[in-house]
């Protein structure tokens, strides 16, 4: 009897160690599962976070690249926002398309080698890619130009709407819808400037202004009226003089460019007549020099 009770006994217990055994192994297995699939969420969340980010640094830049072109369209004088988002897919697609149909008509183009290839699609990034944008920061320079010469006409009427009793803003609005029938730039300038002063206030909006068209007598303007905002000073007089100050500036730039005509004159004077007179005078005697060593 007491062997078989330490037989069981021992079956038992033996039992018992594989069911551990087992049990143990069978954890291990679900943790170890439960960690890789852990592992398996985590590297898919993370991988969504970086598509995440990557998509969201793509967003910003093209938000970015599209706020700076919109920027460049209007200071170039077109105000239409529409020409700013077709301005890229536009300006690409023309080029492949004239890319891809100079590569499949090469031979009805006589475009029989490779390097005459290269050349057409180099002539037609310079073209249509490279050609628009220097389009577009000529149109910008020029009417920063024109504005700024017609800015002292501009100080005179608002400085006459301030002594009137009108205020700044005031002024801004009645010129906006003044001068829209007789200069659409300087009334979009003025719109511009009237509606972010009603967000930002008129001294943000002022210094926006000057980002937009950057030159000299703007920047007076934008200085001169922001210090009298700023401290109180009487408005109309420094208006007046400040539009004095401006005509004399552009006088004095005009004089300047008159007086480096003449300079600018003289080389067309050299090269054209000089030069020509010179050949003429000195080509008997080295003709006959030729002549009589012949």
């Amino acid at each position: 009897m007491d062997l078989h009770r330490w037989v069981l006994i021992g079956s038992l217990g033996f039992l018992s160690l594989v069911l551990a055994i087992l049990v143990t192994l069978m954890v291990k297995a679900m943790s170890r599962e439960r960690t890789l699939k852990k592992y398996m969420v985590k590297q898919q969340t993370d991988k969504k976070l970086w598509q995440e980010h990557l998509r969201q640094i793509a967003a910003r830049f093209a938000k970015s690249k599209q706020d700076a072109l919109m920027q460049t369209m209007v200071a170039a004088g077109f105000y239409d926002e529409r020409y700013a988002l077709f301005y890229y897919p536009v300006k690409y697609g023309v080029f492949a398309l004239l890319t891809i149909g100079c590569w499949l008509f090469r031979y009805e183009l006589n475009i029989e080698d490779t390097e005459h290839l290269i050349l057409v699609i180099a002539s037609l990034s310079i073209v249509l890619i490279i050609l628009p944008d220097v389009y577009l920061n000529y149109r910008k320079k020029e009417l920063t130009r024109e504005i700024s010469q017609q800015l002292p006409y501009l100080i005179d009427l608002l400085g006459v709407c301030v002594q009137t009793g009108m205020t700044i803003e005031s002024a801004f609005h009645y010129l906006t819808v003044e001068m829209a029938d007789f200069d659409k730039n300087i009334a979009f300038m003025l719109k511009k400037v009237n509606d972010r002063s009603k967000l930002v206030g008129l001294d943000v909006a002022l210094e926006e202004l000057l980002e937009r068209i950057p030159s000299a007598e703007m920047h007076s303007f934008v200085q001169t009226l922001g210090q009298s905002l700023h401290y109180g000073t009487s408005i109309y007089q420094v208006l007046k003089i400040l539009s004095q100050d401006i005509r004399e500036i552009q006088m004095l730039s005009l004089e300047e460019k008159v007086g480096k005509l003449s300079a600018k004159m003289s080389v067309p004077l050299i090269v054209f007549i000089m030069i020509p007179v010179a050949v003429l005078v000195a080509a008997p005697g080295v003709m006959r020099i030729f002549y009589h060593g012949l």
